[in-house]
């Protein structure tokens, strides 16, 4: 990633900043569910379903691109008669919505019509057709006219309008006129359902996925002007409540991140479908999104894993940039999204220096903070385990599970416990609530300063490390300290785990003293690591691929035991060929 590239100059780089996690250990309040619950509730109401009633178009009056390319697997499975998501598969001509016997992740996918993009992709309108139009079917039977949980979550419907209307001819070009009625009923519906609805999603890709589908079905449907003008009110608000200042999501996944910037383009394509122009406040909020997007990504151009999300392939990274249209340099500090870049020669380096995010934001957040990645050029050295919310469907639970916890990142452990307490109902609990962050730039190095508290109120220590880059980036130093935060009277010495999980590729070989290992990337290139302070050993990893498949993989794990006084453990890794 070439991070001079003349842009934007949102990669201004902050002294000092204090980042703190407000009510983090909280999910949703007691009211908050019962609202939220209640709300569900009223969907199957007389009054909501008179809510629900009115004309339904007879035609739609544009149909926005979806200039996204869709995956050829998945797209060439729907061919063979068949709907595949990350390793789960189901026959169309056996799909049941009233009894779905699939995962969360693959209901997701066939919910939101996603697939459309993916036989879109790989076939004609003529042979693709039939396919969708079995689907819709089957979806039209089971929730096209009875409202239940999850088909008419918010979100979802607001990913399905954009789908529809996007790939519209292949659903509605049957000659059917009672087929075609009932999709256009039930779009119809699921917008009036949207305009109620839209702002009861939690912030993020959820609720910016809501408003805009609520947009596209007011530039779609005739009569929709005054829809258009509520939707660009609430769109406004969700991204003031799902989109930091510096551009990243409030969820502080990258995936979300990509999601979000897709439907954003989609909804983009509608207002160009009506030859209108899309308001400023989007465009803005999609080039302020694309520059933090940038900042997550390494040499290889693909996206680095973090909360949850895997390893996004550079080649669907860059397929999206060029669809948006933004022109701009990676961003070097996410100020609120939390993410740090340093990046010198052929080096890149991507940091979390953020508390992880709210509870009541996200499911599935991971324990990471002050981990690292770290690539040369297209190859990746230092990674973490990723991808707990991407996983392959053979993937065993607890396997999943353990992706998120902070050993699985590349960061130090303290007493074989996680820096953020991970709950049972896949939330985040006490842990890191404040992150102290110091940056510098200096003709020598650049350097990250950082600290967490997630082992203060447990353990007594604060943990410090610091990262610097040499200017040309052959030399990234680091170091680990546990710094005593109370005065507590530790009786015994704390153990302390640092663990560099490498990339599949990389291959190890520890050296005879047990303070060093050098290290061979696909490309041949040579690198040494050493550390003081603390034992070293090779031990077994795994990486989630783009795929959502487990690699096996190495890491280095450099262990030690912190006495009353603190410990400090430096570490290098140099270029040598």
């Amino acid at each position: 990633m070439n991070d001079s590239l003349p842009g934007s100059g949102a990669d201004g780089v902050e002294e000092g900043k204090r980042l703190i996690r407000t009510g983090g250990d909280r999910g949703l309040s007691l009211a908050e569910r019962i609202s939220e619950r209640f709300q569900r509730l009223t969907w199957g109401t007389p009054l909501h379903a008179m809510r629900l009633r009115g004309r339904y178009p007879l035609k739609l009056i544009a149909v926005p691109d979806d200039p996204f390319f869709g995956d050829v697997h998945r797209g060439n499975g729907l061919l063979e008669g068949v709907v595949r998501f990350r390793g789960e598969e189901r026959a169309i001509e056996q799909l049941d919505f009233s009894k779905p016997g699939w995962s969360t992740p693959f209901a997701e996918y066939l919910q939101s019509f996603a697939w459309l993009r993916d036989l879109s992709s790989v076939t004609t309108r003529a042979q693709g057709a039939p396919i969708a139009e079995e689907i819709m079917r089957r979806w039209l039977e089971a929730h096209g006219e009875k409202v239940s949980d999850p088909a008419w979550r918010a979100d979802q419907w607001g990913r399905r309008i954009l789908f529809w209307t996007a790939h519209a001819p292949l659903i509605l070009s049957s000659s059917n006129l009672i087929y075609r009625s009932s999709v256009l009923h039930a779009l119809a519906r699921g917008a009036r359902h949207l305009d109620r609805g839209a702002d009861r999603v939690q912030p993020g890709v959820a609720r910016i996925a809501a408003w805009s589908g609520v947009l596209v079905a007011g530039l779609s449907m005739p009569g929709g002007d005054p829809r258009r003008a509520f939707g660009e009110n609430g769109l406004k608000r969700a991204l003031d409540h799902s989109v930091f200042e510096d551009g990243g999501s409030v969820t502080r996944s990258p995936a979300a991140q990509l999601e979000s910037i897709q439907l954003l383009t989609i909804l983009g394509e509608a207002y160009a479908s009506r030859r209108l122009q899309t308001p400023d406040f989007i465009d803005a909020a999609r080039a302020r999104m694309v520059t933090a997007l940038l900042g997550l990504c390494h040499g290889d151009k693909g996206l680095s894993s973090w909360q949850g999300s895997g390893p996004i392939a550079g080649e669907i990274i860059e397929q999206v940039i060029e669809a948006t249209g933004v022109r701009t340099r990676p961003l070097k500090q996410a100020r609120e999204w939390g993410y740090q870049r340093l990046a010198a020669g052929q080096s890149v380096l991507i940091m979390d220096a953020a508390p992880p995010p709210l509870a009541r934001l996200v499911e599935g957040g991971c324990a990471s903070t002050l981990a690292f990645e770290f690539s040369d050029g297209v190859d990746r050295i230092v990674v973490n385990c990723g991808g707990a919310r991407a996983t392959h469907a053979q993937v065993p639970a607890a396997l999943t599970e353990g992706l998120r916890t902070t050993a699985a990142h590349s960061t130090l452990v303290l007493s074989n416990s996680n820096s953020t307490a991970i709950h049972s109902d896949g939330t985040l609990g006490r842990g890191v609530v404040e992150v102290e962050l110091a940056r510098h730039e200096t003709d020598s190095a650049s350097r990250i300063e950082a600290s967490h508290d997630g082992y203060v109120r447990r353990l007594g220590y604060l943990h410090r490390r610091v990262v610097a880059m040499s200017p040309d980036g052959r030399d990234i130093r680091g170091e680990d300290m546990l710094l005593p935060a109370d005065r507590r009277k530790h009786k015994m010495p704390t153990p302390f785990t640092a663990r560099f999980h490498l990339h599949p590729q990389v291959e190890v070989t520890p050296t005879a003293d047990g303070f060093a290992a050098i290290l061979r990337t696909a490309s041949g290139h040579l690198w040494q690591f050493r550390c003081k302070g603390g034992e070293l050993t090779v031990e077994d990893s795994l990486w989630i691929d783009p795929r959502g498949r487990p690699l096996s993989s190495q890491q280095l794990v450099v262990t030690g035991a912190s006495p009353a006084g603190g410990a400090n453990l430096s570490w290098l890794f140099h270029r040598a060929k």
